[in-house]
């Protein structure tokens, strides 16, 4: 039962995502006070995605370690139902949530900072918290897509969730 270097990492990158939401939730922000809270920043929402992923992550592999062997039909059963729910979560929110959020937020960055991360904002938050909810991602859902295999949901409901998911939030 050695653990393989992936399963290693999933828990350094749950654990670095763990860090980067307490941080960011003990900020005293202004806006953090009014309507919605940390809830209407997008950035926010993925951050808690991508720790419920790698949360599930972390979760499967240590089901998979206490599972092997056992040949038990009810245990495998329970695994391969979480094993899907990872993939799918991959699939409709964490990859394609993740992407944008990053895409999007260094691109306007670069094009007018002000526009999306006031220098206001530096007094707030430091530049290492800026890059671990803005930048880290990136890599993060790379790796896990390269070091792990998944099996993808049929492209008409993956479609449909993550639409789901868009509307709901810009109804938000």
């Amino acid at each position: 039962m050695a653990l393989v270097p992936c399963q290693v990492l999933r828990v350094a990158i749950l654990l670095s995502y763990c860090s980067i939401l307490c941080n960011y939730k003990a900020i005293e922000m202004p806006s953090h006070k009014t309507y919605g809270g940390s809830w209407k920043f997008l950035t926010f929402i993925d951050l808690v995605i991508q720790a419920v992923f790698f949360g599930i992550c972390v979760l499967t592999d240590l089901s998979s370690l206490l599972t092997r062997g056992s040949g038990n039909q009810e245990q495998e059963r329970q695994l391969k139902k979480l094993i899907s729910l990872r993939d799918w979560i991959l699939a409709v929110l964490a990859f394609p949530v993740g992407i944008f959020v990053v895409a999007v937020f260094w691109i306007i960055y670069a094009y007018d900072r002000e526009m999306i991360y006031p220098k206001l904002l530096d007094n707030f938050i430091p530049g290492w918290l800026n890059h671990g909810m803005h930048t880290t991602v990136l890599p993060f859902i790379l790796i896990e897509m390269r070091t792990s295999h998944h099996e993808y949901p049929s492209r008409s409901s993956g479609l449909t969730a993550i639409c789901t998911f868009s509307v709901g939030y810009i109804l938000w």
